[in-house]
């Protein structure tokens, strides 16, 4: 997997997608958001790969859309309706590049250091888990840039945090400290600096100890509780377990059970 701005490591289950533009604080450039999502369908598709976890190289996570970029999205066609109907599409594409964190069926995990700002906020909300350092700032800097966020963290940010405080970010667009983002629910921990990958890739272990199939068995109801009652909710687990309990992993784990031993789960 070669691209310019992106890195992608894998290693025991697991698979990182590095943003690697340190020089630019890791600003989202084109390539990084046609790239972000093709990284991690490829890793969807490696049966290998169990867990996701996403990270930012140098000393931020990200700033956001590189300004340069967002600078030239106004397009330029014959009528006004035409410029109107590609800014559309292009802030679909941008959209993709944070849903396929939520769409994914494996559990994608946030490590966030320094800045999270803007389009940062869209990806890590559509990120299943987040950890923070303990230097990280997050901000939903697009209200201060005179836009209304677009991508992702209005819908995401208020199931995460609450209405009220995702409406204080919204509003205001401030900053916020990891201390903060922890208080409100944005982040699972914050730890320091020098502990956050390594906290992070021991959860990441954890879960890719498990059953991949439940795992994603697991992701798939949690994401279709909003909107239904909870005996909606019962019944769709039900359905879902209907199709895949009996599975080898599960006879697996009754036989390490019974033999004293780890199970050794193939997602089968």
């Amino acid at each position: 997997m070669g691209y310019e701005h992106v890195e992608v490591e894998i290693s025991a289950h697991i698979g990182t997608i590095w943003l690697n533009r340190p020089e630019k604080l890791n600003a989202l450039s084109s390539d990084m958001w046609d790239d972000i999502p093709d990284a991690v369908e490829t890793l969807d598709a490696d049966d290998s790969v169990r867990v996701i976890v996403l990270a930012g190289r140098g000393t931020a996570f990200t700033v956001g859309i590189d300004v340069a970029m967002l600078a030239s999205m106004a397009p330029q066609a014959s009528s006004q309706a035409k410029a109107n109907q590609r800014l559309y599409g292009n802030i679909k594409k941008l959209q993709k590049t944070a849903s396929v964190f939520a769409a994914s069926p494996k559990p994608t995990i946030a490590a966030v250091h320094g800045f999270c700002l803007g389009a940062g906020m869209d990806i890590i909300t559509a990120c299943d888990i987040r950890f923070a350092a303990s230097d990280a700032i997050f901000s939903i800097r697009e209200t201060r840039m005179g836009l209304v966020a677009d991508i992702g963290t209005l819908q995401r940010l208020p199931a995460i945090v609450g209405a009220g405080h995702a409406a204080e970010l919204a509003y205001t667009g401030d900053d916020i400290s990891a201390e903060r983002a922890v208080e409100i629910g944005l982040v699972n921990r914050a730890v320091t600096n020098q502990e956050l990958m390594s906290h992070t890739m021991e959860v990441a272990a954890a879960i890719a100890r498990n059953s991949p199939l439940v795992v994603s068995g697991v992701k798939k109801v949690l994401a279709a509780n909003p909107g239904r009652t909870v005996e909606e909710g019962l019944d769709f687990v039900a359905h879902w377990n209907s199709a895949y309990l009996l599975s080898n992993d599960l006879f697996e784990a009754v036989n390490a059970f019974t033999e004293k031993r780890q199970p050794d789960f193939k997602g089968e």
